[in-house]
């Protein structure tokens, strides 16, 4: 199973080389980004909630959040993780084709590895690319669409997602490929090979089943169109700082021996040493997630300090439902996992945790020993008007996983229903939609 958020925050390292370079690079976006590590301290220096209680239960809320396949949170990370891992490995090939241009005796090695400015270009826009696709992910826009990711990364953008914007012009746009940057790329972009150059390239393949299109021309014409919407901020994020090449190189001199000559060496090894992508992904995705759960939380703790008898009667129909004990000769509900519903049937036999049913209206020949995941009660006396009730059990269908789930009802406020699901912790638990259960 994937870490979840909290474990993926927690692991965040506090000082590193990847660290180092975004502090040293605090000056093209000054103030926007703070290395927040930890969940718990995530949680109070985003919401300013200091009540250990309150700090809980958003925690527990995000982890929900997180796993649910409707809200992208989950979906974007990945995205984050795949291509800076693919980053990681085409930055070797980067850095052995400088050292073949750089060294004679090891000239061989320009001549097997690919030409260290094309990577670096083919690098950036798909980095764009998936910058645009997570944002819509995380924003809920069913569709990546650029222009509205550039309007956003114009007028919103703030903190890790800012800083991971900087940190993409700086160290993949002007460190490697010089202060033209952007004309090189958008050359490179419009030339007659960029279809099977960047087609060809291993990050490429690596995110492609995340482009939107139908053939790699379509999907090529996304990360165009891509580039192409924010080249406007990035050169005026380059007027408005006046970073260049030698600025970058001072600010990374404290740590790394910069030559002038040697700046596309160390544009690949950075990219081979960091994952400023990846952690600054995982920032804002854990800042996001936790905005949503506070809110909910806030949400929930007005409505519990307003309505105090709601509560008291909830737990009542809690516990009286989860009282209910199955015996022999009882009425059940059997699910059906091929027809993919619940049909009635009655107790014969139990033993240990599986229950032998005769399903109503059928003869003996269909008898069968059933597990008691897929076997419940229906308490109709306290059920809503759709039928469900607290403590019941139901089934949820992940489509990314393509599996049932079996969960009980914790809560229920209208048309959502709070469920824990059997046999995984409460960081798992979320609200599902009448639509989603079973």
């Amino acid at each position: 199973m994937d870490k979840s958020i909290i474990q993926l925050v927690d692991e965040l390292p506090s000082d590193n080389i990847t660290i180092k370079v975004l502090k040293a690079l605090d000056y093209v976006a000054p103030g926007q980004w703070d290395n927040l590590v930890g969940f718990d301290n995530s949680i109070r220096s985003i919401t300013g909630e200091t009540d250990a209680k309150v700090i809980q239960r958003i925690r527990d809320r995000a982890a929900a959040l997180y796993i649910a396949p409707k809200y992208g949170y989950q979906a974007a990370i990945k995205l984050y993780q795949t291509i800076d891992k693919a980053d990681t490995a085409m930055a070797t090939a980067a850095l052995a084709n400088k050292v073949g241009e750089k060294i004679g005796f090891l000239s061989f090695l320009s001549n097997i590895t690919p030409k260290a400015d094309v990577t670096q270009t083919i690098d950036l826009v798909l980095k764009i690319a998936i910058e645009i696709i997570a944002f819509c992910k995380l924003n809920g826009i069913p569709q990546p669409n650029p222009q509205e990711f550039a309007n956003s990364l114009a007028n919103n953008y703030q903190n890790a997602s800012l800083m991971r914007m900087a940190a993409l012009v700086c160290i993949d746009g002007i460190l490697p490929l010089g202060p033209d940057f952007l004309s090189k790329i958008q050359n490179m972009i419009s030339g007659t090979d960029a279809n099977n150059a960047i087609a060809q390239n291993p990050i490429f393949q690596a995110v492609n089943n995340s482009l939107p299109g139908n053939s790699p021309s379509d999907k090529v014409g996304f990360i165009a169109q891509g580039f192409n919407s924010v080249q406007g901020w990035m050169n005026n994020l380059v007027a408005k700082t006046g970073v260049t090449p030698q600025s970058i190189a001072g600010g990374l001199s404290s740590f790394i021996q910069i030559a002038d000559d040697n700046l596309d060496f160390v544009a690949a090894f950075l990219d081979q040493t960091t994952n400023y992508y990846e952690h600054t992904g995982i920032q804002t995705v854990a800042r996001s997630l936790i905005l949503q759960a506070h809110n909910l939380v806030k949400a929930e703790i007005a409505q519990e300090a307003q309505q105090p008898q709601k509560q008291d009667t909830l737990s009542a129909t809690k516990s009286k439902s989860n009282t209910i004990q199955y015996a022999v000769n009882s009425t059940v509900e059997v699910w059906d996992e091929e027809e993919e519903d619940w049909y009635q049937g009655t107790i014969q036999r139990i033993k240990d945790d599986q229950f032998y049913i005769n399903y109503v209206g059928s003869g003996s020949s269909s008898n069968e020993w059933v597990g008691e995941e897929n076997v419940r009660i229906r308490d109709y006396e306290s059920a809503d008007d759709n039928g469900y009730a607290v403590g019941q059990k139901v089934k949820y269908w992940d489509e990314d996983n393509e599996e049932w789930y079996t969960a009980i009802i914790e809560e229920i406020r209208g048309q959502q229903y709070f469920v824990h699901y059997v046999g995984y912790d409460t960081s798992y638990d979320e609200w599902l939609d009448l639509e989603e259960i079973v």
